[in-house]
This record gives C-alpha cells, structure tokens and sequence, in this order.
C-alpha cells in the first residue's frame, strides 16, 4: 500500500487505495455525495484523517466550475441579526448543511444602503455559486440584485414584490398563516373574547401571513386590538401599551414572535395584569433561549428554524446539481408548525 512521502500533500488517490475503494468512490465521500455504503464511506472518512487528505479546492473548481462557497444574506441591520436568537439557530442549519458538503458559508451584511453596492459587486464577481436570503423586506432591492448576477438563489420566507411572480423562485417557509389560527383558535377555545395581537412589521410577509391567520379566526374582530411591532422586545413592549391604553379590556394576546410577547409580558407585568389569570399570551417561533426564561413559560407555535436553515442549503445544492445538469431549480417547500403549551396561556 503506498503512502504520501514526507512533506507531500496527501491525494485523492492515497485516500482511495488506504480505503480500499475506487478513487469515484472515494471522490463521492470527500463532496458529501449519496449513493455510498455507510462502511465503505466509513472507511474513506478513515483514510482522510489517518492521511490528513484536504481537497484541492483550486483544481476542483477549474473541473466543476464551483467556488465551493455559497452566500448568506440576510436584510437586517448587524445589532438586529446578533440579538435575536432566531437569526443564530437559522444560521446554524445553513452552516450544518454546507459544512456536510464541503461547502464554506459567506455571511454579507447589511448595516446601510452602501452595503447594497457592495454586495452586487460581490455577487456578479463570482466568488461564490449560489446565495440564501432571508428576512427580505417588501421593497428591498436584494432580490432584484441577484437577479442581475444570474446567482441560483433560496429565499428564506416567501418572497413578495416582483420577485414572487417569477416561476424560478424557490423558498423555504413555515406555515405561518395556519401556525397563527391555531394559536387563536386555542386562546379563543380558552374562552378569551378580547384577543388582541401584535404583529410583526408589515413589509414581511411571515407578518403579514400570520396577521391574515388572525383575522381567518376573528374576522370581525375589532381594528383596536391589532397594533404593529418590528420582531424585537422593545417593540413588543410598546405594542402592548398601546394596546392596554386602546384596549385596557383585553383577556388575550397573540404576538407575531417570541421576543414581542416576552416585550407584551414586561409590560403586562408593570401594569398589574397577572398571566395567564388576566390575559392568556401566545407568542410565536419557540426560541428555547426565550420561552423558556420568561416567567411564566411561554406558550407558543413552533416553526423548526434550524431545520428550516437546514433545507435551504440543501434545496440550493441541490439546484445548483440540477443547474449542471439542464434541469429546472428545486421546488419551495412549507413546513409545518404546532402549538406548544406552556404557562402563559
């Protein structure tokens, strides 16, 4: 059995005869690839660290014409995507997803409109193959950006504005229209008839969807009880004193996410309203980091985030696959979302 000499860098086909395989076989293990016996991937994963094998992604790519790396965009300021949980636990699917395929993960921020400039420069430079968006505003310029660059693209929520009309589109989202009836159907079950919500900013449309889930379950509901947060603590809590100043008779509360009720419960706690005794609150997402260290627990519909992240990265390696191939790109998947009961309702 040969080996690498001393001081050489370790090759594919070192890899191959230390495992016993062929070097296709081998090959499809290093690019995370299906279609191989666990024990002989086994056994190829063996030999790359017995062997300390590290592809050559330079040469690779002049094969395949990929960079290996893939963008993550996401339309938030910076202080917003590093204090809100639900940014983390996305991001960590992405990274799971990709790093299980050798591929690296390109964070672009978005902290003014500069950025804007910045990142089409990057895109249409071809420094990565594919990006991932999320958390994209009615009128943000980012869909249209990717498009010029030609860039195979998953959206993270469903896209609105002229880049949903487009059949090229794929995205990832939780149902959170049907996510947001259940829980007022559940507050209204409780024998609540003042459910009030706080919706997310309405230039999203996981905002907007889970404003309509509220209003299929109350249709006639008053306008008084409905007021405009922006997905953070702080707007929480001043969504839920306008509210109680409107409204000081309300018994519920349904709040667009997580880090809006645990904001509305502050507030409701300064105000001498007990919960759930006075008001039931609902919140949504399930951020572990927040529901559970809220006093009470918080009750809340669950959206698998980390999950989420997960299939977006696989759904654009996958299309970047079918692209190669003359197909069309994946299908845009909705996945489900269940009510979790705890303390707060």
């Amino acid at each position: 059995m040969s080996e690498p000499s001393p001081g050489s860098r370790p090759t594919l086909e070192a890899v191959a005869t230390r495992a016993g395989v062929s070097r296709a076989t081998a090959s499809r293990v290093v690019r995370g690839g299906a279609g191989v016996r666990e024990p002989l991937a086994d056994k190829v994963r063996r030999a790359v660290e017995e062997l300390g094998y590290v592809p050559n992604h330079a040469a690779r790519s002049l094969v395949t014409r990929r960079t290996g790396a893939v963008a993550v965009i996401i339309a938030e300021p910076e202080i917003r995507i590093f204090s809100d949980p639900f940014f983390s636990q996305q991001i960590r699917g992405i990274s799971k997803e990709l790093t299980a395929h050798d591929t690296q993960l390109v964070l672009l921020l978005l902290e003014g409109p500069g950025d804007y400039d910045r990142i089409a420069r990057y895109l249409a430079g071809g420094h990565v193959d594919g990006a991932l968006a999320f958390s994209l505003h009615t009128d943000d310029p980012i869909p249209a950006i990717i498009q010029r660059a030609g860039m195979p693209t998953v959206y993270g929520g469903r896209p609105s504005g002229p880049t949903a009309d487009r059949e090229t589109v794929s995205y990832v989202d939780a149902d959170n229209r049907g996510g947001a009836r259940e829980a007022v159907r559940y507050l209204s079950g409780l024998g609540r008839r003042r459910i009030a919500h706080i919706a997310g900013p309405l230039d999203q449309t996981s905002a907007i969807d889970r404003l309509d889930g509220y209003r299929d379950v109350l249709p006639d509901g008053d306008p008084a009880l409905i007021a405009e947060g922006a997905f953070t603590a702080e707007s929480g809590a001043l969504a839920m004193a306008e509210l109680l100043e409107r409204c000081p008779d309300l018994d519920a509360v349904f709040a667009g996410n997580d880090l809006m009720a645990s904001g509305a419960l502050r507030v409701l706690r300064e105000h001498g309203r007990t919960v759930p005794d006075e008001v039931a609150l609902v919140g949504f997402d399930d951020v572990d980091s927040v529901v559970t260290t809220t006093d009470p627990p918080l009750t809340t519909v669950q959206q698998d985030i980390e999950g989420q992240g997960r299939l977006m990265a696989r759904l654009l390696l996958r299309g970047l696959d079918r692209e190669r191939a003359g197909d069309g790109p994946p299908s845009s998947v909705i996945t489900p979302t269940t009510l979790v009961r705890r303390a707060s309702a």
